[in-house]
């Protein structure tokens, strides 16, 4: 018996498999949940059931992507937006869109994430959906999490926080797990900014929040959330203390993951445990630990954690002593981070490969159509791959700013404009002390952290850019001498300012600034060269000051 075309008997499969890998899900047994997920979507698509399908999909996808298989868990979502689409179902869009946003900022790929995010926002907000609304809102501030910027993180999740109390254990676990989770970033940067009240009221909160978090994973018998929260739950104590405490819920959680192959976390535990060994003083034991968290990192293809953990590591081997050791975890650590720009790029390439795929095979009767569209892939594809070695070319790789190639391009363009142009070059003040008493990890924070103030303190009109070693360049439109001359001795001051002590005891950073004119683009090199013989004259008139004339 049939209704429609759809077979009644091979329906009620779908919806038994389907009722089945959502029960392995909910029980953290993930590799088994996807393999059933998976059987009820091609079982859909033989039938032409795309209901099931495309939520035999989103059940595969939230699946995948807890196994490590992102790029797998993207192309799910995607096939399953493509099934919603022409079944103009807007409620389910905006769920597998929501979704997607996760395995995409764990390929670091945020601007993707941040790009579905917006669409399901929107359609969430169409539909006047609270429910829909509050997983855009979780899933946001946990990719903006991702980027580091946790304040922003913390905006959204307590939005959503103030939107789950009526929703189900699972959200709630969600939410609660997550702002404590973004309150192991949030309490030591609220620290470090002097604001202490602030940073123990949110702390006191956070551990109620992954407690209650904790409470509910147990009750769900889920492993994976267990282990997940427990594991926030001991990075909490830490902040608050409880060195003892800390450990003692960390190592529950490892041997959670260990025991249910959860190799990303426990790739974690062991690099928070090693986290909390260096808080007791135990070196050498927390580099072992870190070594440790490193092999599992790489094996379970993290590589964006295996970063995090060489950087540990070689603070760790500086702090006892071992700079060659140091130096080496340091360049493994921009080693990987090429390695992952490259991954980025390639997986970026693969998943547009099957996006195309994936048209051909739901329109193959549209030969001439099809043609068009992959000529447009292709040139697509090359567009986005010149893209990215442009941007190679023309940024900085350590801050992000545009460097030197950069400038040479954008000047001349700049000084052709109506506005007025003025040039300041600054340079670290005894920059080559910073390196040798610190480090050059210590020496490479400091200059990302002077990118980040440059940029904070100028106009999106200006620009910024890194010329190379400690010298920055800042071009400033639409002012006069004495203007740019106070702008740079805005930023002068900021820089003073700024706590550098949260990078390392006793550490003092101050800048010089030399600021000229640049009359037209025939004179760029020129203006260059005076703003230079006014940073050195600032230089020798005793430091951290501006020179403009």
């Amino acid at each position: 018996m049939t209704v429609g075309q759809v077979d009644l008997s091979q329906a009620e499969t779908v919806a038994h498999l389907l009722a089945r890998a959502e029960e392995l899900r909910r029980a953290g047994d993930y590799r088994a949940g996807c393999e059933t997920a998976q059987r009820a979507a091609d079982l859909a698509a033989s039938i032409g059931d795309r209901h099931g399908q495309a939520e035999a999909l989103r059940s595969l996808a939230n699946q995948l992507l807890r196994i490590g298989r992102q790029e797998e868990a993207v192309t799910a979502c995607r096939q399953a937006v493509a099934e919603l689409e022409t079944l103009n179902d807007g409620a389910g869009l905006c769920q597998v869109l929501t979704l997607q946003a996760m395995p995409l900022r764990d390929l670091g790929m945020h601007e993707e994430a941040l790009d579905v995010l917006a669409r399901a926002r929107d359609i969430a907000q169409g539909l006047g959906n609270r429910d829909l609304l509050y997983w855009v809102h979780n899933r946001t501030g946990v990719v903006h999490g991702s980027m580091g910027d946790h304040e922003l993180s913390n905006t959204y999740l307590s939005q959503a926080l103030t939107m789950s109390a009526d929703m189900d254990d699972e959200a709630r676990f969600c939410i609660l797990n997550n702002i404590g989770d973004n309150a192991v970033y949030e309490v030591p940067r609220l620290r470090q900014l002097g604001s202490a009240d602030r940073a123990e009221q949110m702390l006191a909160n956070a551990l109620g929040w992954v407690a209650e978090a904790l409470r509910l994973a147990r009750a769900a018998n889920n492993p994976f959330r267990e282990s997940l929260s427990l594991d926030n739950y001991g990075m909490l104590l830490a902040l608050a203390g409880d060195l003892d405490g800390a450990a003692g819920h960390i190592e529950q959680s490892r041997l959670i993951a260990v025991d249910a192959g959860y190799w990303s976390l426990e790739s974690s535990a062991l690099q928070h445990q090693a986290q909390v060994r260096l808080l007791r003083g135990e070196h050498a034991a927390a580099v072992d630990g870190l070594r440790l968290a490193l092999d599992r990192a790489r094996r379970a293809g993290e590589k964006p954690m295996a970063m995090e953990i060489l950087r540990e590591l070689s603070d760790a081997h500086e702090r006892v002593g071992d700079f060659q050791e140091a130096l080496r975890c340091y360049r493994g650590f921009h080693d990987l981070e090429r390695e992952l720009h490259n991954q980025v790029a390639a997986a970026r390439a693969r998943m547009a490969a099957h996006h195309f795929e994936l048209d051909n095979a739901r329109l193959e009767t549209e030969n001439a159509r099809l043609e068009a569209e992959l000529h447009r892939a292709y040139n697509a594809e090359l567009t986005a791959a010149s893209a990215v070695w442009q941007r190679q070319a023309t940024e900085d790789a350590l801050t992000g700013l545009p460097n030197r190639r950069s400038i040479d391009e954008r000047l001349p363009v700049l000084a052709a404009g109506s506005a007025p142009l003025y040039v300041g070059l600054a340079d670290v003040d005894l920059f080559k002390q910073v390196n040798d008493r610190y480090g050059h990890p210590v020496g490479d924070e400091v200059l990302r952290r002077l990118a980040g103030i440059f940029l904070a303190g100028v106009r999106d009109t200006d620009l910024v850019a890194r010329l190379g070693g400690e010298e920055f360049l800042i071009a400033l439109s639409g002012s006069t001498l004495e203007d740019a001359r106070a702008a740079c001795d805005l930023l002068r001051a900021r820089v003073a300012a700024h706590p550098w002590e949260q990078i390392a005891e006793g550490l003092r950073v101050t800048i010089s600034f030399g600021v000229a004119e640049i009359a037209s683009p025939a004179a760029v090199d020129s203006a260059l060269e005076t703003a230079d013989q006014r940073l050195y004259a600032a230089k020798r008139a005793g430091r951290n000051r501006v020179h403009a004339s």
